[in-house]
């Protein structure tokens, strides 16, 4: 009697849009908690969860990417949970933690949240399920990530025993809410994860700077992620601030880099904006005449 064949499991099959799925709606359960927690003062776990949300976050991605399972579903959904947990929840903490309970503290905390929530919503019509190395503006993770653990920032000895801790944090934390708002809402190009491998020198450089941010967020967690993330929104900020100083105000793009400009006169038929449009003979007689091989010259008299 001939045995059935053994037939591999399907993994695709079995995981389904379920497990990326499962691991943002984690992300959600984290950043509910947050909030909860902030608001009992139990700041702690409140930057925890945060965190705990941030790897949630990281992984539901690649996980869809793995398995090949990523729906435009996945990526509203996950879109969804990012203005809670990235958005709202840290903005929470902050609020708890340091702005004023009265007045205009509320403030911040509102056009924080909508930045990130506009930030996202362009992001879905912009970039969602494409390859990017750079992303277009800040990416609210590590918004929100800065925020929250600037907690874990003030329990350092860093801190404590320096100057740092006679800053007014008070005018300090509203002003780095609403900056870190403008560079979510504006174009400036962030740097995604760097590609990693080891079969070029890119890709080795990526590799290690992965293991550096790993290891500096498991073993220097709360020195870490506080200045990380400062630094990675000033390198931005400064980039984009260098590159408008040093930009001459009468460049203009190059033809073909961009033919879909509404300043440039000319469309890319070589056609100019107040000119009448070609009809499809004469269209496809130009682009004809464009595709001819020049005529060879004739070999000269000997």
């Amino acid at each position: 009697m001939r045995r059935p064949a053994f037939r591999r499991p399907n993994v695709r099959r079995a995981a389904g849009p379920w497990l990326p799925n499962g691991f943002t709606l984690a992300n959600l359960g984290f950043g509910i908690y947050a909030i909860i927690s902030a608001s009992h003062g139990n700041f702690e776990t409140a930057v925890r969860c945060i965190v705990f949300g941030g790897v949630c976050d990281l992984f539901d991605g690649a996980v869809a990417r793995a398995t090949r399972t990523g729906t435009q579903l996945g990526e509203q959904l996950d879109s969804l949970v990012d203005a809670i947990s990235f958005g709202l929840a840290p903005a929470m903490i902050v609020y708890y933690r340091v702005l004023p309970q009265q007045g205009w503290g509320w403030l911040p905390v509102f056009i924080y949240v909508a930045s990130a929530v506009f930030r996202l919503a362009r992001f879905n019509v912009t970039q969602a399920g494409a390859s990017k190395t750079y992303f277009i503006g800040l990416p609210s993770p590590a918004a929100g990530g800065t925020l929250a653990t600037y907690y874990w920032f003030t329990q350092t000895r860093l801190y404590q025993e320096t100057r740092i801790v006679d800053l007014p944090w008070q005018e300090i934390m509203p002003a780095l809410m609403l900056l870190l708002a403008a560079m979510m809402s504006s174009t400036v190009p962030y740097p995604s994860w760097p590609k990693v491998g080891v079969r070029s020198w890119r890709g080795l450089a990526g590799l290690l700077g992965v293991l550096a941010i790993v290891v500096g967020g498991i073993f220097f967690s709360k020195y870490f992620f506080f200045l990380f993330g400062v630094g990675y929104l000033v390198w931005g900020l400064g980039r984009a601030l260098l590159l408008a100083l040093f930009e001459w105000p009468g460049d203009r793009p190059r033809r073909g880099d961009d033919d879909d400009d509404p300043d440039d006169p000319v469309d890319s038929y070589g056609m100019r904006d107040d000119e009448p449009p070609p009809d499809d003979d004469r269209l496809l007689g130009r682009r004809r005449r464009r595709r001819r091989k020049p005529a060879l010259p004739p070999d000269s008299p000997t």
